[in-house]
């Protein structure tokens, strides 16, 4: 039995509600993101910092990367059928901001591997970059959900269920 105040998942046939169940994951590790420094600076990389910095790691390593394809392979390329100046340019401008928050994640990740790994050093100091991104991240899913994502309700029901399918797709190697 699910427990009482689990969230529901999104149906699996509607991309939309993953696409933002996603962004929910984004800011909750950003936050956790944000926790663990202020830990890593009071207590150091003791036990809970450790297992928080994997959740971390995990998260931005895994799941992050799909999501950037969910849009960048499917639904942007959908959305460009709509053929909509001002749609086209906020999806060039966020598709964009991709690269830039993966090269952040990239400058970021060895502090947490540190955090992760115990270091009997410490972790050093915090990247400028992995700070920017805890602001940066929640941002931009907040821009991709106010200026792209209202679009996706023109698609058709065959797109839509494409995107489903598609995200499914990436989710299920076999």
């Amino acid at each position: 039995m699910r427990p009482l105040l689990q969230p529901l998942a999104p149906e699996i046939d509607d991309p939309m509600a993953l696409l933002e169940a996603c962004h929910d994951k984004v800011r909750r590790f950003a936050r956790l993101t944000e926790r663990l420094i202020d830990h890593v600076a009071r207590k150091g990389s003791d036990a809970e910092a450790r297992e928080a910095a994997a959740s971390v790691l995990r998260y931005f390593d895994l799941a992050a990367p799909l999501h950037h394809d969910d849009e960048d392979v499917d639904l942007f390329p959908a959305l460009q059928t709509l053929a909509d100046p001002n749609v086209n340019a906020s999806m060039a401008r966020l598709q964009a901001e991709h690269d830039d928050l993966g090269a952040l994640w990239q400058a970021g990740r060895p502090w947490l591997e540190a955090v992760r790994d115990g270091l009997a050093s410490g972790p050093g100091p915090v990247p400028a970059a992995l700070r920017e991104l805890t602001v940066r991240y929640p941002a931009h899913a907040d821009a991709e959900e106010a200026e792209i994502y209202p679009a996706a309700t023109r698609l058709t029901d065959a797109q839509r269920r494409a995107l489903s399918a598609a995200m499914v797709a990436r989710r299920h190697v076999a």
